[in-house]
């Protein structure tokens, strides 16, 4: 799948985010290696520290399906944000390659990366043995 095929997914899902404190909607569209798709949107709670991203909610929906093989993830927010700390460790988990297309919030590229660049050292399960 093409990025902007990805990218308007995580748009469209971007849609269906819950931020009524923030107001900060966010997308995300995750490609996984077998071609399905699997999208998420941020879920915001009273109990700031108990809220959810959408590149969180678009993993634990993949694995959820049985899907732990990805290739890319396009991410819809506003001005482009890239994904923070918390979803760059989940993810790194699955493929610390990753291609990563940041979206703004209309799906429009704004730049393309690798999860690799985004979380330099990673800590990982190989260092745990």
């Amino acid at each position: 799948m093409d990025p902007s095929s990805l990218l308007q997914l995580a748009a469209r899902a971007r849609d269906a985010a819950y931020a009524p404190y923030s107001r900060f909607q966010v997308g995300a569209a995750l490609l996984a290696e077998n071609g399905e798709v699997f999208t998420g949107c941020n879920v915001e709670n009273a109990s700031y520290g108990l809220t959810l991203c959408a590149e969180r909610t678009a993993v634990c929906s993949a694995v959820a399906a049985g899907v732990r093989s990805y290739s890319a993830i396009a991410i819809s927010a506003p001005g482009g944000a890239a994904p923070c700390g918390a979803c760059r460790q989940v993810i790194n988990e699955f493929n610390p390659a990753l291609k990563v297309y940041l979206g703004d919030e209309t799906g429009r590229l704004v730049a393309e990366t690798t999860l690799d660049i985004l979380l330099p050292n990673a800590f990982g399960p190989e260092n745990l043995g």
